[in-house]
């Protein structure tokens, strides 16, 4: 069974083409993230990204636009606005689902509100290893489709090596649920990303994916193409 590759992208100009690239190299999911002053899960990279975004003035309203536009590019393709509570309180939760639906959106991530809150917005949950085997049966209970494995204590960003830490939890997470287990959080390289999806279902990259795009839609493509080589090798 192949394994699934979500690729991350901050949302902007040229986020459309980006993704259209990134699934034509063989993403399977596209993760948008709608930018935030203050992203405690973010490390330098998408932090940057954020902060460029927010000041080409891609707020809420800018993101969904580009949402929609987004879906008009890459047909069925899974598309998952990513952001945090703030916004949705500023927007409105209900508002948001509905209005992030009507562009595309197939499902969320909101990456500072745990499982057991917020119940209404159906979303793909996330767990660490240092969430507890409750937490992580609680968080497969409500996830939306497949579970986030964070790989590592602490933000988002490339690394020299996989963090040892994703064998244990995805054993606690297997040992509590079916569904699929999606790691994300430092994996950068081919290498990386065949390791991590020989112990799970599938991959998220983020940070090298945002750095790569800035080289535009080619190398996107080129670099995605390498992770679904390595991931169906």
């Amino acid at each position: 069974m192949s394994k699934a590759l979500v690729i991350y992208l901050m949302a902007g100009a040229d986020t459309p083409q980006l993704a259209a690239a990134a699934v034509e190299g063989g993403a399977d999911i596209v993760e948008i993230g709608f930018p935030f002053s203050d992203p405690l899960a973010d490390g330098p990279v998408i932090r940057a990204a954020a902060e460029r975004a927010l000041a080409a003035g891609m707020r809420t309203a800018a993101c969904l636009e580009c949402l929609a536009s987004t879906r008009a590019l890459v047909g069925d393709t899974p598309l998952i606005p990513m952001t945090y509570a703030s916004l949705l309180e500023a927007y409105g939760w209900e508002r948001f689902e509905a209005d992030a639906r009507a562009a595309g959106a197939t499902s969320f991530i909101v990456a500072d509100t745990a499982a057991g809150t917020r119940p209404e917005l159906r979303r793909i949950q996330l767990v660490a290893p240092t969430s507890t085997d409750a937490r992580i049966a609680l968080a497969a209970a409500q996830t939306d489709g497949w579970l986030y494995l964070v790989t590592l204590t602490g933000t988002t960003g490339a690394r020299d090596e996989l963090s040892s830490a994703l064998d244990g939890l995805a054993a606690r997470a297997r040992a509590v649920t079916k569904i699929p287990l999606y790691a994300g959080f430092g994996i950068s390289t081919p290498e990386q990303a065949r390791a991590a999806a020989d112990l799970t279902d599938g991959i998220v990259v983020g940070s090298r994916a945002v750095l790569v795009a800035a080289d535009g839609p080619e190398a996107l493509l080129d670099y995605v193409a390498s992770l679904r080589a390595a991931l169906d090798a």
